[in-house]
């Protein structure tokens, strides 16, 4: 069965950076376009960053473009979103997800079909 724990949240000032972390078991990490997600309170989800499975193409939404940074590691089985620069409406719940694919990256959530269970980003002073 697969599995996805992300880890890393946490509460910063504007203009701070975190870095998330998500753990996959169950499947060949490296076979999978894997993304991040994010849903603020009050709206719907929304693509933030992707990722193809050797890691060589990435997308990103607008909102946070020069300011995060997806990577993963295969071998050690982990999948990176770098963010700087944090700013308050960046605030929501962050989760990762695997597409059953490894080329194309997308931010459509209906592209994934493994989910973890998210974790807290609250950007605030």
């Amino acid at each position: 069965q697969r599995q996805l724990v992300e880890s890393g949240g946490g509460l910063v000032q504007p203009g701070g950076s975190l870095r998330l972390a998500c753990t996959p078991s169950g499947f060949t990490f490296g076979h999978f376009t894997m993304g991040w997600f994010r849903q603020a309170p009050g709206k719907e989800r929304e693509g933030v960053s992707a990722i193809s499975g050797n890691g060589l193409g990435t997308k990103y939404t607008d909102s946070v473009k020069g300011r995060f940074t997806i990577s993963r590691d295969n071998p050690q089985n982990t999948l990176y979103l770098q963010m700087n620069s944090l700013k308050p409406e960046d605030t929501a719940i962050y989760y990762c997800a695997a597409a059953p694919q490894r080329f194309f990256t997308t931010l459509r959530s209906e592209d994934y079909d493994t989910w973890g269970q998210g974790t807290q980003v609250t950007v605030s002073s």
